[in-house]
């Protein structure tokens, strides 16, 4: 954590609204971007990350800094994340992203792109498919991992820190995600 960031951090546990909005900004996308991987679809992402930015603001006045506040803020995210999937396990969830059912068939929806050919839209898109399906099958420990380490990039004390467990445990998770 760099001198800026440290004064943020505490002017933001004093109550300083405007030093806890320079602190989302400075990890919004990060925090937005592990919420996508996990969630899969937008504007699920934007909500965990909504909730997440809510909870840092209620329980930043006790963030004790016994881990960087990156961490703190990615365990976060992870664990809402998390929960949510969790939730909806037992519950039926319809993507935008799944086929229209029409009487005579269905119908794939059509994203549009100017720099890619329609041939290598549908081989992007199955290929994205197949991917997040294989990620979206695997155990939620299994799936934190492959995306904070194989997505996200995170180092393996990094997802250590976020997910709390030890550096073993991760490289053994993410060996048998792989």
């Amino acid at each position: 954590m760099n001198e800026n960031e440290k004064h943020l951090l505490e002017s933001a546990k004093k109550g300083d609204i405007e030093a806890f909005e320079k602190l989302i900004e400075v990890h919004e996308k990060k925090v937005f971007n592990i919420a996508l991987r996990m969630m899969g679809n937008y504007e699920d992402a934007k909500d965990m990350a909504q909730e997440a930015f809510i909870r840092m603001y209620k329980s930043i006045g006790s963030f004790k800094e016994q881990s960087s506040l990156s961490t703190w803020i990615y365990r976060i995210i992870t664990n809402i994340c998390l929960d949510e999937l969790r939730k909806r396990k037992n519950r039926k969830v319809l993507s935008i992203d799944d086929n229209i059912k029409a009487d005579d068939g269905e119908i794939k929806r059509d994203i549009v792109s100017d720099d890619l050919t329609p041939e290598e839209r549908v081989e992007r898109d199955e290929v994205k498919r197949m991917l997040n399906s294989a990620i979206n099958d695997l155990s939620d420990e299994h799936r934190t991992v492959i995306i904070l380490r194989d997505i996200q990039g995170f180092s393996y004390k990094e997802i250590s820190d976020i997910t709390n467990c030890p550096e073993g445990t991760v490289k053994s998770r993410i060996c048998r995600a792989r």
